[in-house]
């Protein structure tokens, strides 16, 4: 039953009256009678026989569409359960709002839309639960064929693969109807749009369809395109919040009702029902945009890789960029790496260089401190020169406060927890985010220094700056304004925030990525990962170094995420850092769950809940207003533990009717 309360997160059972016999299939939205009121509902399965002895009648089929797929039903409560969820919160970003109109089009193959509603049922009488035992039998047939005529007439070709070693039998498998499973590091200047229609295509050819999920519309609009024309008119739909309830609802029924082999689009379409599914891809997935804002909070990469475990589909995560979690896939041994090598890396890679080393401080005193050093003017004034556009990457407005040590700016850890210091004031001593423990002595792990400072960062005057640097050469912005798709080859300057960059005609001819600090100096786990990933984003706009691209970094070249920018090896720091964060018990490494709201709840709630052994509770910490925030850290194998606790105790707090709520995040991304 769609009901939000923790304690009802499990299936009821009703009787089906004969009128509705044939509309009550399982998927079907319906509306029963509970507690007196007419709530919403999904009808799981049709069984014989329940072990209670008095059950209510459904009240109504809302619609004789089976919207929920027994593959996405499983999948759900997979989910719900990993992010200590229920299982109406997923169902309800799983399945879109319904849009009868749309149900009642004729479809594409001519075929007639679902009968409509039969007369409502029975009035209810005593209403009684239980949860029903699984049944196999209404899992789809993992051996069903696709319709021939929606194969491709021609097996797709490898050649863009080819500068990956591993490229070609990857994609032979998924046309073998095998389940690899890759992580892809692509190379600079790829387009990654039409790799990934190509391993589309090889799963389409193999008779088996797919999932694609990207961050954003931009992304969206490039991959449409590509799989277009990979695939020919008709063969995919797009699922995203941004087209609207109609358009949204007819492309969900078009992939329900299996009249498309594949599906591609933003996280909405990370439960899209697609038949036989043959792959699940993901690109980018340390975009923040892959999280979903709404309980439990699910991550589309985790949803994918779970959906995979379920129907053994192929994987591909890539990215120019690698994340420690995709690189503790191939740690373990579930996902195979599929990179370039190191020749062909140099080859399309441009010439990359940092500032502040100590080549660059001899001609340049003023580098390590000035926001536009020598070397980067340089690289721009040489492109305009040469007719080529300059791309000046900035971060943008609204990081969070970061505190590192004012001498050698390191971030400032705790040397309990390694979480991440605040100051509450200027005269008050640092205290830790996670544990709450006062920093009082505290002295700097690299250089010894004992003076902290805060600073709010973003991007600043850079147009008008670089206006005045150039004068005469157009200016173009790209970020929170308007973001601009493309820009001509020609000679300009482009400055953009971090995912904004606008691809140029032939390539920049340089690339300036300012204000580094601000992206490494974050109060974040991920600062670092997350600033190598934005620069390679960047990077990869850039010509080549053989046809005069360059790329400047204003950091110290010392700096580990700089010197896998400089190597185009996201692998090399994917995997230091993935080292690091064991080291410290940080995620991957270890699950965690975040614990908000007001003290007592938050007390009442963990007083409640039987965590798992070696769980390490951390906090409390100030959250927001009245509220505060605990942390709960375990080992990998007691995450199931861990939710499955949680959960419970959320359950027994809503069956006493506890009034203040508590917010439960299982992974969370905002852990600083």
């Amino acid at each position: 039953m769609d009901v939000p309360l923790a304690h009802l997160d499990r299936p009821f059972d009703y009787l089906v009256p004969a009128a509705l016999d044939e509309q009550a299939v399982p998927g079907t939205r319906v509306k029963v009678r509970f507690a007196g009121q007419l709530v919403d509902g999904w009808l799981l399965e049709r069984v014989a026989s329940s072990d209670h002895p008095r059950l209510a009648y459904l009240e109504k089929v809302v619609s004789p569409e089976p919207v929920l797929s027994p593959e996405v039903s499983r999948l759900a409560r997979a989910v719900a359960d990993r992010y200590a969820g229920s299982l109406a919160d997923v169902l309800r970003l799983a399945v879109p709002p319904r849009h009868a109109r749309v149900e009642k089009e004729a479809r594409p193959d001519g075929a007639e839309p679902p009968a409509p509603n039969a007369p409502n049922a029975p009035p209810a009488s005593t209403a009684s639960a239980a949860p029903p035992a699984p049944d196999a039998s209404t899992a789809p047939e993992s051996g069903a064929e696709l319709p021939e005529q929606r194969r491709p007439p021609a097996e797709p070709g490898p050649d863009g693969w080819r500068d990956y070693p591993a490229g070609p039998a990857y994609l032979r498998a998924l046309t073998d109807g095998r389940a690899p499973r890759a992580v892809w590091s692509a190379l600079a200047g790829e387009d990654w749009a039409v790799r990934y229609a190509e391993a589309v295509a090889a799963t389409v050819a193999g008779g088996r369809g797919a999932v694609v999920v990207v961050a954003d519309n931009r992304d969206l609009d490039r991959l449409d395109a590509a799989v277009g024309a990979a695939l020919g008119p008709g063969r995919h739909v797009c699922l995203s919040a941004a087209l609207g309830p109609a358009r949204r609802y007819r492309a969900f029924l078009a992939a329900r009702r299996g009249d498309v082999p594949v599906v591609i689009g933003t996280r909405a379409a990370m439960f899209a029902p697609v038949e036989r599914l043959g792959l699940v891809a993901i690109w980018d997935d340390g975009d923040d945009l892959h999280a979903e804002p709404r309980a439990p909070y699910p991550h589309a990469r985790d949803v994918l890789l779970t959906r995979a475990q379920l129907t053994e589909a192929g994987v591909l995560v890539g990215g120019y960029a690698r994340t420690a979690e995709a690189q503790l896939l191939l740690e373990t041994g579930w996902a195979r790496e599929v990179v370039a090598d190191r020749a062909t890396v140099r080859a399309r890679t441009p010439a990359i260089a940092p500032v502040g080393d100590d080549p660059q401080l001899a001609r340049d005193p003023g580098a390590a401190t000035a926001r536009l050093p020598s070397l980067a003017w340089t690289a721009a004034r040489e492109a305009l020169r040469a007719d080529l556009p300059v791309l000046v990457q900035v971060p943008r407005r609204g990081y969070l406060p970061s505190v590192s040590c004012a001498q050698c700016r390191t971030p400032a850890r705790c040397a309990h927890c390694a979480g991440p210091l605040a100051l509450p004031s200027a005269s008050a001593p640092p205290a830790c985010r996670w544990c709450g423990r006062v920093a009082a002595a505290y002295a700097c792990p690299e250089c010894g220094g004992r003076r902290l400072r805060a600073a709010v960062t973003g991007a600043r005057r850079t147009a008008e700056e670089l206006g005045r640097a150039f004068p005469g050469v157009s200016v173009r912005t790209s970020g929170r304004d308007e973001v601009l798709d493309g820009v001509p080859g020609g000679a300009g300057l482009v400055i953009a925030t971090p995912g904004a960059e606008p691809v140029a005609e032939g390539g920049y001819g340089a690339v300036l990525l300012l204000d580094s600090w601000a992206l490494l100096t974050r109060a974040d786990l991920r600062a670092g990962e997350e600033a190598l990933r934005r620069w390679l984003s960047a990077a990869a706009l850039a010509r080549p170094a053989g046809a005069g691209g360059r790329v400047v970094v204003v950091a110290d070249g010392a700096l580990a995420p700089v010197q896998a920018l400089l190597r185009w090896d996201a692998g090399w720091f994917a995997a230091r850092e993935l080292a690091e964060r064991r080291e410290l018990g940080f995620p991957p490494a270890v699950r965690m769950a975040s614990v908000t709201g007001l003290p007592a709840a938050v007390a009442d709630l963990l007083d409640e809940a039987r965590l798992p052994d070696g769980a390490e509770v951390l906090g409390p910490v100030p959250a927001d207003g009245e509220r505060e925030r605990m942390l709960v850290r375990v080992p990998r194998a007691r995450a199931a533990a861990l939710a499955g606790a949680l959960h419970a105790a959320a359950g027994a707090r809503s069956a006493r009717k506890a009034a203040d709520p508590v917010r439960l995040q299982v992974d969370p991304l905002d852990l600083f």
